[in-house]
């Protein structure tokens, strides 16, 4: 029931999923009537592959985080994610709003053992593919200690969804020198240094775009405005592209010429396909798609949602995070 488009995007992005993910089940929670409306036939379609679950409330995106949590236990958003809690569902995927999602998520799933605070962990487009950055806005302020728990979440995150098997990590940082930085990212340096992650040490912004490590780690102010910057940056591009090869007769007919690399620089830049931010930490899968997000976004955020299903993120965390965390030499 959240985001900006509501149904009008989530119900045609579900039924899109359910097509072309054949041992896909969803659990549609929000008002019935509404929900049912939109979906017409298709319910006899998928039969017992869709199914709908009524919520009595909803959260509005522009809700403080703590009232939802006490005020609307009985919400889309928090039957979604009790869902994930009673094993009725594997993951919870959501466009509505990133705080009373992160809240709901914290207290009914709890963080796993070890983990203090849950991040946001998204895909950004590089030379190379992708890299995944975290946080990317769930902790505001984040001590040393922290960072390196992003460290090695992120670093198991990719290790499976990704099948690499050693996944580099960089620290986003606004010099490579040891002497740049302030002290806690200092102190979280000298932390990854002494963990068995493949840690490469500091690297700038642009650094972000050229995959030459494939998690990058940051508090959450800073992966927000990295974030944002990345996707407004993309937009501009594409349309001032556009822009330009509808200037002239001279220049439309170059466009044509060129249409199918254009389509894929499009495609290669276009953050839709990069949607799903995970909420790594919790005792499940939980994913945030933008609240902007149209029908093609939010199919990839339930798409980035079945690939940690398949590859047990969060199982992996938890078995994997001691050994990662202790460093060559420490004492257990």
């Amino acid at each position: 029931m959240g985001g900006d488009h509501g149904l009008s995007v989530t119900v045609p992005a579900c039924i899109g999923a359910l097509k072309r993910n054949p041992d896909l089940r969803l659990i549609m929670v929000g008002r019935s009537r509404d929900i049912q409306d939109r979906i017409g036939t298709n319910k006899d379609r998928f039969g017992d592959r869709l199914r709908i679950q009524q919520a009595s409330e909803i959260v509005g995106m522009d809700e403080a985080p703590r009232l939802a949590l006490r005020n609307k236990k009985n919400s889309s958003m928090r039957l979604a994610i009790n869902a994930v809690k009673a094993g009725d569902a594997q993951a919870c995927v959501s466009a509505g709003n990133t705080g009373a999602l992160m809240a709901g998520a914290r207290f009914v799933l709890k963080t796993l053992p070890g983990i203090d605070r849950p991040a946001i962990v998204g895909k950004i487009p590089s030379l190379r593919g992708h890299v995944h950055m975290l946080d990317l806005g769930a902790n505001v302020d984040s001590p040393a200690y922290l960072l390196l728990q992003f460290a090695v979440m992120g670093s198991i995150l990719v290790k499976y969804v990704d099948s690499n098997p050693s996944p580099s990590v960089g620290l986003l940082n606004i010099g490579v020198e040891d002497i740049k930085g302030n002290e806690v990212v200092k102190e979280a340096s000298k932390l990854m240094r002494a963990s068995n992650l493949n840690f490469q040490g500091y690297i700038e912004g642009d650094a972000i775009y050229t995959g030459d490590v494939d998690v990058i780690v940051c508090d959450g102010f800073d992966g927000n405005v990295s974030l944002k910057t990345s996707e407004g940056l993309a937009q501009f591009i594409t349309q001032l592209m556009r822009k330009e090869f509808d200037s002239n007769l001279l220049t439309r007919m170059a466009g044509l010429i060129a249409i199918p690399v254009i389509n894929r620089f499009r495609r290669r830049i276009d953050h839709r396909h990069y949607n799903g931010a995970a909420f790594v930490g919790l005792n499940g899968i939980v994913i945030k798609s933008h609240g902007s997000a149209d029908v093609l976004a939010f199919r990839q955020a339930i798409n980035e949602a079945v690939q940690q299903v398949r590859n047990q993120v969060p199982e992996n965390i938890r078995v994997e995070l001691a050994d990662l965390m202790q460093g060559p030499g420490k004492p257990a």
